[in-house]
């Protein structure tokens, strides 16, 4: 198949949001390597030169899958040419869930790439269960690093002795997850229901009732490697041994791992403290996944959880009016609530092409403990909450809801999703027959070019689209 690409790739645009990894703008049409003369045969040959790089065993192997970890100079300029989000598009300048989904595509193999994969990632209802799952790991991670400290403090020559209101804190941090991890089971519930935009990728038949297992299955193991590596990236790119294993946790059960860390191991104390209360492990042939317990055992003072994003709460319950918070504001806005979900809402000129933070751009910001919008300098933590604070819950008041919450979604045109169904063809165009503007090119362009540019009419058409497009009337 052929792509019709009349246009070149510009890349000054990329420059102004986003850091590039190569700086030079020059890209080789031919590989690298030296001519030789072959006796034998009397003629020239081509001896290439491979990359040492390029040898290396640079992927991710996540639920077998391998997802590259880095690009070379030519795929990065594709990818801010061809894939990354427009700038016509809201809030172009900081990251948002989109741009990690991108990136991860872009690295992904190519037997991942599928047209009903690629729709099945780009509607409202994924959208939302990848959020709520970014939100998970950014609190689980927390506490993992938590469990680990006082694993040091309470064990050597110089342990420190734990009174009752130390377990207290405890189970009032495991509670704290217990509603995060609703609120994800929720989200996914949505999905393996079928119901609305996600019928048509329900693995049951209509009429005959006959479950599609093989596909359900490849699908299911492909949506989870993508879904591990997009927490990965949004999680800075640390701690991924203890986000993969949480992640076949709550999605097979820990009787089918298909992967073991020897090095991660939890006391019963701390499984329960991380797990929650609602987790029991039983015979595999009636084993439920964590998150689906969840669900069966809701707390009544949680009951108003299940309807955060969809109805205003009103009540007294001030830890529900923090979830609330956390999960109807933008992701472009957590810095107006002193919120960190990762990298969510982060500029994107204090990052590269594959959402790596620069720190050399970090440190000319001047942020410090006192201007540190995106916790950049901060060390995440946990705040102590008060000891009494889960028996003021259960006397909350609740009060009758007469709001909806209707959450922003921007959804991505037909286009760009035709795109990526063929990111294979069309980094292979590039690659051997599209011609790549490098900055001696476009010069010389200019140069012998007549033309005085775009017409004012054009120009303020353009502008007046845009501003109707990105500003509310």
């Amino acid at each position: 198949k052929t792509v019709n690409h009349n246009s070149h790739l510009d890349f000054a645009s990329g420059l102004e949001t986003m850091r590039r990894i190569h700086n030079s703008t020059f890209v080789p049409k031919f590989s690298y390597g030296k001519w030789t003369w072959n006796k034998a045969l009397e003629r020239l040959e081509f001896d290439p030169v491979k990359d040492a790089e390029l040898e290396k065993q640079d992927y991710v192997k996540t639920c077998g899958f391998k997802f590259s970890k880095t690009i070379n100079q030519l795929d990065e300029l594709i990818f801010l040419q061809e894939f990354q989000r427009s700038e016509l598009t809201h809030d172009a300048d900081v990251i948002l869930v989109q741009d990690i989904k991108n990136v991860v595509l872009f690295l992904a193999p190519s037997e991942t790439i599928t047209r009903d994969f690629i729709l099945f990632l780009h509607t409202f209802t994924v959208d939302r269960f990848l959020r709520a799952l970014i939100i998970y790991f950014e609190n689980y991670l927390k506490m993992v690093e938590f469990v680990l400290i006082r694993r040091d403090e309470i064990s050597g020559e110089k342990a420190q002795i734990q009174s009752e209101d130390t377990n207290e804190i405890k189970r009032i941090y495991s509670s704290y997850l217990t509603q995060h991890r609703l609120l994800l089971a929720r989200e996914y519930s949505l999905i393996i229901a079928g119901e609305g935009e996600m019928k048509r990728y329900y693995h049951i038949t209509p009429i005959v009732n006959i479950s599609q297992s093989i596909k359900d299955k490849r699908f299911h193991e492909t949506f989870l490697a993508y879904s591990t590596q997009l927490v990965w990236i949004a999680m800075h790119r640390r701690a991924y041994e203890y986000i993969d294993l949480e992640m076949y946790r709550l999605f097979r059960s820990e009787h089918f791992k298909l992967k073991r860390y020897a090095h991660i191991n939890f006391t019963e104390a701390e499984a329960n403290m991380l797990y929650g209360k609602n987790y029991k492990r039983v015979n595999y042939r009636a084993q439920n996944s964590p998150l689906i317990q969840e669900l069966a055992n809701v707390a009544t003072e949680n009951l108003p959880i299940l309807w955060i994003g969809e109805r205003k709460y009103r009540g007294t319950d001030l830890r529900i009016h923090q979830l609330e918070l956390e999960y109807i504001v933008p992701d472009s806005q957590l810095t107006l609530i002193d919120t960190c979900h990762g990298i969510l809402g982060h500029p994107k000129k204090l990052y590269n092409t594959l959402l790596e933070i620069n720190w050399e751009e970090v440190r000319f910001k001047n942020f410090s403990e006192i201007y540190d919008p995106y916790q950049l300098v901060r060390q995440p933590a946990l705040k102590i909450p008060n000891i009494d604070e889960e028996k003021i819950r259960k006397h909350a008041q609740k009060f009758d809801t007469y709001y909806h919450v209707r959450l922003q979604y921007e959804r991505v045109s037909k286009a760009v999703i035709d795109k990526w169904c063929r990111r294979d063809a069309i980094m292979a165009y590039f690659t051997t027959e599209g011609m790549i503007t490098n900055i001696v090119t476009q010069c010389e362009r200019e140069i012998t070019s007549d033309t005085y540019g775009p017409s004012v009419e054009e120009i303020t058409s353009k502008f007046l689209a845009r501003k109707r497009l990105l500003r509310k009337e």
